[in-house]
């Protein structure tokens, strides 16, 4: 059924446009994880990860995706170990807690196989809905028991010490630009973004959750990358540049990606008037192109870093790339917060 569907980092999509370093390369002997009292090596890891498709991380650097199917391999390990471990102390076999998991999960009906159907028409190589049912249905199953392994995985995980010792690749990023959170904050978000974008735009409401869920433990920073196939996005990066002159950058924020169908330079004025800003003086910046220097900068430092489409996060210096659900934030920012604190 996997071969149905869209890869998993269409799933996480960012729009696209046209180096990570390991701070210390590990040995294949060193252990990366413990779990409990049971150690995971590097090369117990690279047996696993070293196996996973190229394509799996699109154009990701390779130093990145070489960390990204290690983290993967890596989890799924933990997992299987802490399940055993369950198990064990259970006195039962694995598979009856395999088993245990699946039972619980509920059936996947009609209706939503034939609303996955309708949304994924266009993917599923002109198959009716009839020829598509049993693979969907198979698909959707399966998500759900992969859903409820994880929560039970994190439920043992809560009751369980488990390190992860993997070196993430980290980047030194320049936080220049509109900024959210205090500097002293432990975590520093620097987002790369562009106001056209739909994929930004998804990620627009994750951001703010993850703003009001951590508060003043995340400081938060916005960068231009707007792309050439949005026509519309340059105009507005600018003058969301324009806005930040009168202290206003982040309301203006806000209204573009509430507003994604009204970008256009007429548009771009009337949000500055109906945000209250002084609107000759915004208008005169906006004409000008004031901030084409400052939106071609943020673009050059993007292109260097690799950065290839929006959104791209940088959290610490680690890459989170794409418009990701909130818990992959959240893992992210917790192990950082994790590691400050020891």
């Amino acid at each position: 059924m996997k071969q149905l569907l869209i890869p998993a980092a269409i799933l996480f999509a960012a729009c696209s446009a046209g180096s990570a370093q390991q701070a210390k390369r590990p040995a294949p002997t060193d252990v990366v994880a413990t779990v409990g009292s049971a150690s995971i090596t590097l090369a117990e890891v690279d047996d696993k990860a070293l196996q996973q498709p190229a394509g799996a991380f699109g154009a990701t650097r390779l130093g990145q995706a070489l960390f990204e199917a290690r983290r993967a391999a890596l989890d799924e390990m933990i997992g299987s170990v802490l399940l055993d471990q369950e198990a064990k102390s259970r006195s039962v076999e694995r598979a009856a807690i395999d088993k245990e998991i699946a039972d619980k999960v509920p059936p996947v009906s009609d209706i939503e196989i034939t609303a996955f159907y309708q949304e994924n028409r266009a993917r599923l190589q002109g198959r009716s809905l009839d020829e598509a049912r049993a693979p969907i249905r198979m698909y959707l199953l399966q998500e759900r028991v992969d859903e409820a392994r994880k929560r039970y995985i994190n439920a043992l995980k809560a009751k369980t010490t488990v390190r992860i010792m993997l070196d993430p690749p980290r980047q030194t990023v320049a936080a220049t630009g509109p900024t959210k959170g205090p500097a002293s904050a432990p975590v520093e978000v620097i987002e790369f973004s562009d106001f056209q974008c739909p994929f930004c735009q998804r990620a627009h409401p994750t951001l703010k959750q993850v703003m009001s869920t951590y508060g003043d433990r995340i400081r938060l920073v916005y960068r231009h990358f707007p792309l050439q196939g949005h026509p519309a996005a340059r105009p507005a990066a600018e003058a969301s540049a324009c806005a930040a002159e009168q202290n206003q950058f982040w309301p203006y924020h806000d209204r573009l990606f509430d507003n994604p169908s009204k970008l256009s330079t007429p548009d771009l004025k009337q949000h500055a008037a109906e945000l209250r800003l002084d609107t000759a003086r915004f208008n005169a910046c906006v004409d000008s192109r004031k901030y084409k220097d400052l939106v071609d900068a943020d673009l050059k430092e993007g292109e260097a870093l690799g950065v290839n489409g929006t959104p791209a996060f940088f959290i610490n210096g680690r890459l989170l790339s794409g418009a990701q659900p909130f818990d992959a934030f959240k893992r992210v920012i917790d192990e950082e917060l994790a590691a400050k604190s020891q």
